[in-house]
């Protein structure tokens, strides 16, 4: 049995097949899973990426060799499988490597209800069941069957929009040859869209760029198209669908802060004093725009296991990361880029003008986007990055370092999955976010 240790992260299984993932692991982690997410069966989907096929049937064969029987619902994007397990009130597994390069598969898992597993929350258990091959016997060999989920899926999503409120609007869509490329189509045909679709073809080698939208140069295509096709507005999508960038009619980046914000104000308004969870890295444009909208904002630590059982807690409506991920109390506490894609496009019909139009009221301070350091001991740097700050702003360490000023604050955070520290920095003012920038950069890399 391979060691599981560097391939199972925070959140889900990733790792290059066959060299870290194959299907003798697949089958061990089908096995676990079975046992330790009690379910009387597992829903399970993949993604388009080759190796995909293979896994998803050792893994199911795992399942069934316990005695839990296995729902197929074949190709997949992430929130399509959150969706069925939500739906069927089963545990979910989607494999996926979602943004990752091609040789890379992985694994995410879901309890019935779309409940999330993480570290916190099972993944360690599994781990650690499938690396001993400790597996009870099972009185009977699990049954299989396979469903057809997309169309309930589509009119799911259509739930979060007034179709009479849309007027016609020509949508450019990269897929990034993922699984955005399958679900798109029947989620828009009914509506009033002019779609233009880019690289909808599914094809796990990526022929025209990795599925990873968080990353500038991969939106470069979509942003030209856009400006070509004198369209509306552009939507980027990743490899499973799951998380969604846009870009206005002028191809400018519209971040997730933003977009968390126009979401959250288009939701308030139809569901007024709601909750609204957003997490440490978002602009606080979010926060006001919730409290002016009457709502409650509340801060939560980054990563979907933590915000979906913040989300269970408090009873939130919505929330929003600065990583595209934006998470719906009517979709199981799920994230799901689509959903999020009609309530924009439903927000910018009503507001009659163009999307940067409908964004401008928003964008109030300057942000410098993630920057990643490699640092041989993250702790030590985060300690010297808060003696250095004392006394400068309130400072608190709910994830990582956070320090906060009237003017600007920043967060320096660990990654969850490599040497690596995270720094976010926001201010009043270009000059002033740069400022801050350069000084704890300079602080980190000594």
């Amino acid at each position: 049995m391979r060691d599981l240790g560097p391939i199972v992260k925070a959140y889900d299984v990733r790792g290059v097949v066959p060299d870290q993932l194959d299907a003798e692991t697949a089958h061990a982690l089908g096995r676990a899973a079975a046992v330790e997410l009690q379910g009387a069966a597992v829903v399970v989907g993949r993604d388009m990426r080759p190796t995909g096929p293979e896994l998803s049937q050792a893994f199911m064969e795992g399942v069934r060799r316990q005695g839990v029987d296995t729902v197929d619902i074949g190709l997949a994007s992430t929130d399509e499988l959150y969706f069925a397990s939500g739906r069927l009130g089963l545990p979910g597994a989607m494999w996926t490597a979602s943004h990752n390069p091609a040789r890379y598969n992985g694994l995410k898992l879901c309890r019935a209800g779309a409940e999330p597993v993480g570290i916190e929350s099972g993944l360690i258990q599994i781990r650690d069941r499938a690396l001993a091959q400790d597996f009870p016997q099972a009185a009977r060999e699990g049954s299989h069957s396979t469903r057809d989920v997309l169309a309930d899926y589509a009119d799911h999503v259509r739930t979060f929009l007034d179709p009479a409120a849309l007027r016609p609007t020509k949508v450019v869509v990269d897929a990034g040859n993922g699984m955005a490329g399958l679900v798109v189509p029947p989620v828009f045909a009914p509506l009033p869209i002019d779609l233009v679709p880019m690289y909808f073809e599914l094809d796990g080698s990526f022929p025209n760029h990795e599925p990873n939208p968080i990353v500038p140069e991969n939106l470069r295509d979509l942003q030209a198209r856009v400006v070509a096709e004198g369209a509306d507005v552009g939507l980027a999508f990743d490899g499973d669908a799951d998380r969604m960038f846009c870009v206005d009619e002028r191809g400018e980046l519209v971040g997730p802060s933003l977009l968390t914000a126009v979401i959250a104000d288009t939701l308030l308004a139809k569901n007024p004093g709601s909750t609204v969870l957003y997490n440490l890295i978002v602009s606080k444009v979010v926060p006001e725009v919730v409290t002016a909208a009457g709502g409650t904002a509340i801060r939560t630590r980054v990563g979907h296991s933590f915000i979906k059982g913040r989300m269970k807690e408090t009873g939130a409506l919505f929330a929003g990361e600065h990583s595209g991920h934006y998470y719906f109390r009517d979709n199981y506490r799920a994230d799901s880029g689509l959903i999020t894609a009609v309530i924009l496009l439903e927000a910018l019909s009503r507001s009659g003008g163009t999307l940067s139009a409908l964004v401008a009221p928003y964008d109030r301070y300057v942000q410098s986007g993630e920057i990643n350091t490699e640092v041989p001991d993250t702790a030590a740097a985060i300690e010297e990055v808060a003696r250095a700050t004392a006394g400068e702003g309130e400072a608190d360490r709910e994830d990582g370092l956070t320090v906060t000023t009237p003017s600007w604050s920043f967060n320096l955070r660990p990654s969850n999955t490599e040497p690596l520290l995270r720094l976010n920095v926001e201010a009043d003012d270009r000059a002033t976010m740069e400022s801050v920038r350069d000084r704890v950069l300079d602080l980190i890399r000594g």
